[in-house]
């Protein structure tokens, strides 16, 4: 199976739904479709914030991965978080991820991105490997916090 990728659109927002819908629930995220399509709406249509590949065939993705910018001053520019990774678990294990970063990661650092940062659960042992193998590291000292309004 193909890991290729394509940056979603407007008229994949149907395609897309159940993917993230998929990922929240297996995180134990809350949440609902109205929330979510809000959300995806903007950087559907172009939003220079962020964007979302889909993995896979278009017409039936198995997956996505959405990105979101910023700028850092520390990092000397444009610097992304990786807000959210997923493949669904009947195809998970078969070197998509890998393939999807080992394509991304390079497009990105390209086009100017200086860091690409992410947040993982540490029980997720399986994607800590996928990340370390493809250069990540803890930032010793350092706690991704949030503050929500």
């Amino acid at each position: 199976m193909s890991a290729k990728l394509h940056l979603a659109a407007e008229d994949d927002l149907d395609r897309l739904l159940p993917l993230v819908a998929a990922y929240h629930a297996f995180e134990g995220i809350a949440g609902d479709d109205d929330t979510r399509r809000a959300a995806l709406t903007p950087l559907l249509a172009g939003s220079p914030l962020g964007a979302v590949w889909l993995i896979g065939l278009r017409r039936a993705p198995v997956g996505y991965i959405a990105l979101s910018f910023g700028w850092s001053i520390e990092f000397g520019g444009m610097d992304g978080i990786i807000d959210e990774f997923f493949i669904r678990e009947n195809v998970r294990g078969r070197g998509m991820g890998t393939e999807v970063l080992m394509a991304l990661m390079p497009q990105l650092a390209q086009a100017g991105l200086k860091a690409l940062h992410l947040e993982a659960d540490p029980a997720n042992e399986p994607a800590l490997r996928l990340y370390q193998r493809r250069g990540f590291k803890v930032r010793d000292g350092y706690h991704f916090l949030t503050w929500r309004p």
